[in-house]
């Protein structure tokens, strides 16, 4: 077994039960880990259990409920790959004169609730694991109407920066993802291949990824033992286009 195996390994995955952390717990499961998927929704968790098919765990927590998460991580014992893929908050994504400082400041509960996880984490970590979270290409690729998505995306990859300097041996990590395909453009319908091709139409690489494709950067940032303090772009060329 080679030293960055993930064979037998303890993985959490909080907000693990849909999109990006789903398929990231699937795929850790799938290369040996004995993982712990967390979410809110009682449907995503329904699904998530579906999917799984008793390869991985699933439990019901939010980031911001400190309880819940402590649960999880005494259940899990020792943690060797902490993941937080949790949305965490709302986001109104219209010009920032245009909402209201309730609408503003909301969006950062996703950065409150990665900050408690990561607070609640920390003692049950081992000295040599990995702790990873998720930003998003808006934090350094912006356009109108999307200043929280960017802000938080933003203050995100420099909380790891921060936390990589200070919990070292532990290493922490971010990964970007561009535009993917996940429940999040649902609400377009049946218009939303079509709304996708419309927005990766620039890209350099022209169509939206998927969460299959953004879990192997979490899964990279895990296995990698000399990956610490960085943000891994998964985004198609969104931010150099």
């Amino acid at each position: 077994m080679s030293s960055n195996s993930l064979e037998g390994k303890n993985v959490v995955v909080i907000g693990g039960t849909a999109g990006i952390g789903l398929a990231t717990a699937k795929a850790a499961a799938d290369l040996g880990a004995k993982v712990w998927a967390a979410g809110r929704s009682q449907s995503h968790i329904d699904r998530a259990i579906e999917v799984s098919g008793g390869s991985f765990e699933v439990r019901q927590a939010d980031t911001h409920d400190a309880e819940a998460l402590d649960a999880i991580f005494r259940e899990a014992g020792t943690v060797d790959h902490l993941v937080s893929a949790a949305v965490g908050g709302e986001r109104t994504l219209k010009p920032f004169l245009q909402q209201t400082q309730e609408q503003f400041q909301a969006a950062y509960d996703k950065l409150w609730g990665y900050c408690n996880v990561v607070r609640v984490g920390a003692p049950y970590l081992e000295d040599d694991g990995s702790i990873t979270l998720v930003s998003g290409s808006p934090a350094r690729k912006i356009k109108p109407g999307q200043s929280p998505l960017s802000c938080v995306g933003a203050s995100v990859e420099n909380l790891v920066r921060c936390l990589a300097v200070e919990m070292a041996p532990i290493r922490v990590n971010v990964v970007s993802p561009g535009t993917i395909a996940t429940a999040m453009f649902d609400h377009f319908g049946e218009e939303k291949d079509e709304k996708l091709s419309g927005m990766t139409a620039t890209h350099l690489i022209k169509r939206a990824g998927t969460s299959e494709e953004v879990a192997q950067g979490l899964i990279f940032v895990m296995q990698n033992k000399y990956v610490t303090g960085t943000t891994v772009d998964v985004d198609g060329g969104r931010i150099l286009s």
